[in-house]
């Protein structure tokens, strides 16, 4: 019985990272998925599950073409907040039952949550009223990490994206990300997927994605063609330095599967 057992179990090498891209959880949109999600998280018990930011929308925050103005109301705050709240008890929600799992939670903040922040800084009436806490991500145990600040995760550099030149614009190409920071690299914000492979001067393997869609909804600034994209999770195997093997994870199958 003990040699069966053995046999059974599989030794993991190196870590295992889940990475969960773009959500933008707005109100009257499905979160379904997210509950899908969490099921699969603990049913492939990653280390770490890492989050590449825009979890939240906060359409109540856009910005409007007229510099400085933001278009806040109150009400409309509360709902984008309540939002967030519900999708993340739907992505926890498995996680927190299973009593013997406890994996790193990081939310890495995107340019969506750091509408909050800008809308504070166009209007200092707001300071006080709206901050980045009322999202609810540390309260729920992430280890929150300011937008474009990059995190280093065994040797895997994480941002919401990544920035080039002086105007700090995002870098839209994996092989670009390789050729200026010369690091395996993880990005969300851009549609889709991009992937691009590397060496380093003594072999080692390298990698860069850019992926940033992990919702169900179409954008209403985008048209059929572009709506019509990648939208899922990556789960990151034996990864050790910077070395790893992707598996992507549509958002189909999560659905499919994990429901």
């Amino acid at each position: 019985m003990e040699r069966m057992k053995m046999k059974n179990e599989i030794k993991r090498i190196g870590k295992r990272h889940l990475v969960i891209p773009d959500c933008q959880v707005k109100p009257g949109k499905s979160n379904v998925y997210l509950e899908a999600c969490g099921n699969y998280i603990v049913a492939k018990r990653p280390d770490s599950v890492i989050c590449l930011g825009d979890f939240a929308d906060m359409p109540s925050l856009q910005s409007h073409k007229k510099r400085g103005h933001i278009s806040y109301e109150g009400a409309r705050y509360l709902k984008d907040i309540y939002a967030v709240r519900l999708g993340m008890s739907k992505l926890l929600m498995p996680i927190r039952a299973t009593k013997d799992y406890d994996p790193n939670l990081i939310m890495i903040m995107g340019n969506h949550e750091n509408r909050i922040v800008r809308a504070v800084e166009s209007d200092p009436r707001l300071e006080g009223k709206l901050s980045l806490k009322d999202l609810g991500y540390e309260a729920n145990r992430w280890k929150v990490i300011p937008f474009l600040q990059p995190y280093t995760k065994d040797g895997i550099v994480y941002s919401h994206y990544f920035v080039s030149g002086v105007m700090d614009r995002p870098i839209s190409k994996a092989s670009q990300l390789l050729t200026k920071y010369h690091q395996s690299c993880f990005a969300g914000h851009q549609q889709g997927r991009d992937i691009a492979y590397g060496k380093r001067a003594d072999g080692r393997p390298l990698t860069a994605i850019i992926a940033g869609s992990f919702y169900e909804h179409d954008e209403d600034y985008l048209s059929p063609q572009s709506n019509n994209h990648w939208r899922g999770i990556y789960v990151l195997n034996e990864v050790k330095d910077g070395s790893f093997d992707e598996m992507a994870v549509s958002l189909k199958f999560l659905k499919a599967r994990y429901l």
